[in-house]
């Protein structure tokens, strides 16, 4: 009888699937983990794993890769109006879960199961409509949003860190600890 640590016969390899068989050898060197995060589009969730911005928006990051300089993350707007205007130094991919959103210099509306790809370098101005409640977008961004005045003077900056800052004191203030978030970091 051979050990579970031996590999198959040529004759035996025929009866065997496969596509049945787990990966056998060992991942690179230095490879990061894997990020799983569970109903991860569930708008209706855990309210403690929603980071507040603001008195009505707040986001629920999903992967803040600090190597990289990216984060994913359910931005949630709880009323309409304008957001705010800003600068994208990198690509972003925007991908419409609840409700609707547009940016006052573009002539499209995201609505609910809609994506848009935002290039690096366009500034806009994120407006959710008068007759929308709620509104629910996972955003991909590379790089920094900078907020700009309609002249383009720089009022401030989000970007990965700050993000991981806000979630890290947010999740220890809600007793989950602040270092909850370290689960979405890479």
């Amino acid at each position: 009888m051979k050990s579970s640590s031996e590999r198959p016969l040529a004759s035996e390899h025929r009866s065997i699937d496969q596509r049945k068989i787990a990966y056998q050898k060992p991942q690179p060197a230095g490879m990061v983990p894997d990020i799983f995060v569970g109903s991860a589009l569930d708008l209706d969730g855990n309210e403690r794993e929603w980071v507040p911005q603001s008195p009505t928006v707040d986001f629920r990051p999903l992967v803040l890769n600090v190597t990289q300089g990216y984060y994913i993350n359910i931005l949630r707007v709880k009323s309409s109006g304008v957001l705010s205007r800003h600068r994208h130094s990198g690509p972003v991919h925007a991908f419409t879960l609840r409700g609707r959103w547009h940016y006052l210099e573009h002539d499209w509306v995201a609505s609910a199961g809609d994506y848009a790809f935002e290039p690096p370098g366009e500034t806009h101005t994120l407006v959710v409509p008068d007759d929308v409640t709620e509104m629910a977008t996972l955003f991909h961004v590379t790089g920094t949003y900078t907020y700009v005045d309609p002249y383009g003077e720089a009022l401030g900056y989000e970007d990965v860190f700050t993000k991981l800052e806000h979630a890290s004191i947010h999740y220890d203030a809600v007793g989950l600890c602040k270092d909850y978030v370290r689960r979405f970091v890479r």
